[in-house]
């Protein structure tokens, strides 16, 4: 989570299908099912995307950015598919895979659309290993994804400026190549705590939260710390597909204790929170 760089290569290099048993999900690389299902936790992947291309000559690109999203959410029309009107909105880019070969491919099968199919064909054909949950998992993703995905793609295009009520509370990529632009380059955020520092967070541990776990999360608050606001906001569901599971969401969170990490009531939907140790402030004001 601090490496954005590495980040950014779980999410255009070729992933490994790789599992080892029933509670190895490896092979979903930087996603848990949530992220893939729900489409939760999405502006963070594309927001490391966006950054990636946008920054690659120095001088922001965005248009070129753009063409980045579009070529990584690409999935390939439906052979029924009457052809595109100009005013409507595509899903299938693969005339950008000679720009983007990483990220779609001739038929328009977009990195995105090749993952998730690859771990419902990963799933199925390594079914002696796999848990009841995760198996159960494989035939909606063959069955319902490119439909769900399809309209997905078409509402990250909606404009900041639609008129119509179908550009509210949507994910977009203009919102997303904002942030990027906002948050400038990916960077190597990793840095390592002192040992009188491991000592403060591990004597606030309650039992069942592992000092692993609570040193990546403080970590990660110490250095996305925005400057006008003591609050971070947390990405939830990808810090489950860091972890490799959802303990994070379900379990971990709730025990941090309020000595440590306070979460904001009221915070609008999302998770808010700030380290409220006074030496952990100080660290935050360092």
């Amino acid at each position: 989570m601090l490496n954005e760089i590495e980040e950014f290569k779980a999410y255009t290099d070729k992933p490994a299908y790789k599992c080892s048993g029933k509670r190895d999900l490896s092979f979903l690389g930087r996603f848990s099912f949530e992220m893939i299902m729900d489409f939760i936790g999405l502006n963070r992947v594309l927001s490391i995307i966006a950054r990636g291309y946008m920054f690659r000559n120095g001088a922001p690109d965005i248009d070129y950015a753009r063409r980045a999203l579009c070529a990584w959410s690409s999935i390939p029309d439906k052979k029924t598919a009457a052809p595109k009107e100009e005013w409507q909105f595509r899903t299938d880019f693969r005339d950008l895979q000679e720009e983007f070969p990483e990220l779609v491919d001739k038929n328009g099968k977009g990195w995105f659309y090749r993952h998730v199919h690859k771990i419902e064909k990963f799933i199925t054909k390594n079914s002696d290993i796999m848990s009841k949950a995760t198996l159960a998992k494989a035939e909606p993703l063959r069955k319902k994804f490119d439909d769900a995905w399809r309209d997905k793609v078409k509402q990250f295009q909606v404009s900041l400026y639609s008129p119509d009520t179908k550009g509210a509370w949507v994910l977009r990529f203009d919102d997303i190549l904002a942030d990027a632009l906002e948050l400038g380059p990916l960077t190597d955020k990793t840095f390592s705590f002192s040992e009188d520092e491991k000592e403060l967070i591990k004597a606030l541990l309650p039992d069942g939260l592992t000092y692993d776990v609570a040193e990546t999360v403080i970590a990660y608050c110490i250095a996305n710390k925005p400057a006008d606001s003591d609050y971070v906001i947390l990405p939830v569901s990808n810090f489950d597909a860091y972890f490799g599971n959802t303990s994070f969401s379900h379990k971990w969170l709730n025990l941090f204790p309020n000595a440590l990490l306070e979460r904001d009531k009221q915070s609008f939907g999302v998770c808010r929170v700030r380290l409220i140790s006074n030496k952990m402030l100080s660290m935050l004001s360092t």
